[in-house]
């Protein structure tokens, strides 16, 4: 296996995780899981699945690059770098389908899919490059200042679009819509 296949493969396994870490919280409801995984259906709870599936693929991944012994630089930074693009990559094709037409999964899942597809391509080519001074130490960092504003958004949500679940009414995950008719 070289690392071009690994960009299909880490596509399909990426993909097919997205659908066990959508409901991570759902299996294992608190307040660690929540940081990880989707604690409603908004649209921005979502991008915090991408994130870390793709995270979790990324460490699948390293024991097959491992495994196989292919020549690869710069993995943690590569790691991070996938899947924080992964979020503007998804929203910038989403988004306009989304507001125009509403919510279609099948077209949903494609958007998904080619995002997953992107970032793997964008994984390669760092994959590639010469190596980055203190990959692993910066990218660790930026992990968890990732996972961190994630956190924040999940329990000081924003009373924004992006944020609200249409099907429970609510932000983030407890902060419930209180209408008055």
């Amino acid at each position: 296996m070289n690392l071009k296949k690994m960009v299909i493969v880490n596509s399909i396994l990426t993909f097919l995780l997205c659908f066990l870490t959508h409901f991570g919280y759902d299996i294992f409801p608190n307040y660690v899981t929540a940081i990880f995984f989707p604690v409603n259906e908004s649209i921005w709870e979502h991008m915090k699945m991408l994130y870390t599936t793709i995270l979790l693929e990324s460490l699948i991944a390293y024991f097959i690059i491992k495994k196989y012994k292919l020549k690869y630089q710069n993995f943690w930074i590569s790691s991070f770098t996938k899947a924080l693009m992964s979020i503007p990559i998804y929203l910038i094709m989403f988004l306009p389908f989304y507001y125009t037409f509403g919510e279609n999964m099948p077209v949903t899942f494609i958007i998904l899919f080619i995002t997953i597809l992107l970032v793997n391509i964008l994984d390669y080519f760092i994959l590639t490059m010469n190596p980055i001074l203190y990959e692993k130490e910066i990218s660790i960092i930026f992990i968890i200042l990732v996972y961190i504003f994630m956190a924040f958004l999940t329990f000081k949500t924003p009373r924004k679009d992006l944020f609200f679940d249409t099907e429970k009414e609510k932000y983030g995950i407890n902060d419930y819509l209180i209408t008055k008719n």
